[in-house]
């Protein structure tokens, strides 16, 4: 039941990601509502020991997939599901991965928010239902990068849906 309210979560922020924005007049975007969804979410119980907290750092993480972006990468310690879904476009390469961790959703959510913010990454979307927890950032550019997390809990794991694009 998790795995599929995770699956309809990414759907739904992929759905989201994907729509054009350019033919909203400017004033309907608004540079608040990026913060009200960070300050939102909730601040894990703490910071995993394992965690980077540095830009250099981020850039030692396992990348999702080869050739994934800085922000892209798994969580400490996670095991992948399965190999990333890889693909390219108009917007550049981007990709699907899904994987298990032993962190709760809350840390997995502040670990990407973290990654995403060094990496110049905006907070555009926030959800939280139940337990499970939903994050998506983006660089602000129509075909610019975009990150977007969902993590719920499973049976005695964490179960995280993690989708990129690299941006033009």
């Amino acid at each position: 039941m998790m795995r599929r309210l995770a699956a309809s979560a990414a759907f739904l922020v992929l759905g989201l990601a994907g729509c054009d924005r350019t033919e909203q007049p400017a004033e309907t975007v608004s540079e608040t509502s990026a913060l009200e969804v960070e300050a939102s979410q909730p601040a894990p119980a703490q910071t995993p020991a394992d965690a980077p907290t540095s830009m250099a750092a981020l850039g030692e993480a396992e990348p999702a997939a080869p050739g994934a972006p800085p922000f892209a990468a798994l969580y400490p310690g996670a095991t992948a599901d399965t190999p990333a879904v890889i693909a390219a476009g108009d917007a550049g390469q981007g990709g699907l991965v899904t994987f298990e961790t032993t962190a709760t959703p809350d840390e997995v959510i502040a670990y990407y928010r973290d990654r995403a913010a060094q990496a110049g990454l905006r907070p555009v979307m926030g959800m939280n239902q139940g337990d499970a927890r939903a994050y998506g950032a983006a660089d602000g550019e129509p075909d610019g990068a975009k990150l977007s997390v969902v993590a719920a809990p499973a049976e005695g794991s964490t179960s995280v849906q993690l989708s990129w694009s690299e941006g033009r």
